[in-house]
């Protein structure tokens, strides 16, 4: 018998539910035991419910092939067979919002990858190096859902992963103005090219709702628990657009930064290689040894080459140099399925595990 935790996928069978199975496969501590889906990929095994649909580039993992998909919204028989579950649907955030409480009341902790909860005040929204502590604020959400183990954990939006830490290494010197264009690829979109042929040579400057998570949730990363909710940080005030490119996987970000206090690019540089959090102190099975490199190349980070930097877990950045109207402009690039997504879900949970929020039932 595994003495793995056992681990239940909600909306297993779409592009991002498929990236946790395959990040999951081998995971020293957890084990894909059960999925669940939609009512229409309900009694199939996962291989048929998929098809012709699986979008990674590894093999669909022999251990799941046969795993008959559970509906999603038996939540009790689900619930049942997993020590915890990952959140991957495909619903409205009302939807969303209501089924991840429903696990969460059956006593099993819910990490999640949509964005219904990460306004939800009790309910902590986590980049592990960033800010662990905001774990904490689990104990006063089960108080209100009246649970002694239950409780849903989110991670932020894909988008700000390739210029919120970056700004989080540099916080002694007090960025407090912040413009970023994200080139965001068509994979944040659970697409591939086959499926948009439209985005082959083509940019559309519009994501619904990107601009808006991206200018605030770095600022609720960045908050303080304070009598049991998060309160979001104020500064820096961030403006950004968002356009979707022709590329697979990897947002890339163009950011310029106002500073109070006036760094070097020594200074800058020494930050961002050494910058490290609880994740890489604890060792965790997916955290990065270095979460981003600096690259000195003018043309670097390109997504071709860099996306997959420590298995996608970190960022990598470039450009760095002194701007004409704002003090610093940099590039920044993260992989938006793994870091952006799954990825940042399982470190969320490797986090929740080694913090004694999630245990076997």
């Amino acid at each position: 018998m595994s003495s793995k935790l056992k681990v239940g996928i909600l909306g297993g069978t779409g592009m991002v539910g498929q990236r946790f199975i395959a990040l999951l496969e081998e995971h020293p501590w957890f084990e894909v035991t059960t999925i669940a889906a939609s009512p229409r990929s309900a009694g199939k095994t996962y291989e048929e419910a998929v098809g012709g649909r699986w979008k990674m580039d590894t093999p669909m993992p022999e251990a799941v092939k046969h795993i008959v998909v559970k509906n999603v919204n038996e939540v009790e028989t689900v619930a049942s067979e997993v020590d915890f579950v990952f959140s991957a649907v495909d619903m409205t955030k009302e939807e969303i919002k209501a089924i991840e409480e429903a696990y969460a009341k059956t006593e099993t902790p819910v990490v999640s990858n949509n964005s219904a909860h990460r306004w939800t005040p009790d309910v902590p929204m986590v980049v592990p190096e960033i800010n662990p502590e905001h774990m904490q604020v689990i104990e006063f959400q089960k108080k209100r859902l009246g649970t002694s183990r239950g409780f849903v954990a989110v991670k932020p939006n894909c988008s700000i992963q390739s210029y919120a830490p970056v700004l989080t290494a540099w916080k002694e010197f007090e960025p407090y103005e912040v413009v970023a264009t994200t080139y965001q690829a068509i994979s944040g979109a659970g697409k591939t090219f086959k499926d948009w042929p439209e985005m082959v040579g083509n940019i559309i400057p519009y994501i619904g709702g990107e601009e808006e998570k991206s200018e605030k949730e770095p600022l609720r990363i960045w908050g303080e628990i304070k009598n049991g909710v998060i309160e979001p940080a104020v500064s820096p005030k961030i403006t950004c657009q968002c356009i979707r490119v022709p590329v697979l996987n990897g947002h890339t970000a163009a950011v310029f930064v106002k500073f109070k206090k006036k760094p070097t690019k020594e200074q800058l540089i020494e930050k961002l290689v050494n910058f490290k959090g609880v994740p890489q102190e604890l060792e965790l099975p997916s955290a990065p040894k270095q979460f981003i490199q600096y690259l000195e190349d003018d043309n670097r980070p390109q997504v071709s080459m860099d996306v997959d930097y420590e298995k996608g877990m970190g960022v990598s950045v470039g450009r760095l140099r002194e701007d004409s109207i704002y003090d610093w402009k940099f590039v920044g690039l993260s992989h938006n399925t793994v870091r952006g997504a799954a990825g940042g879900a399982v470190l969320c949970a490797e986090l929740l595990k080694a913090q004694g929020y999630i245990t076997a039932k």
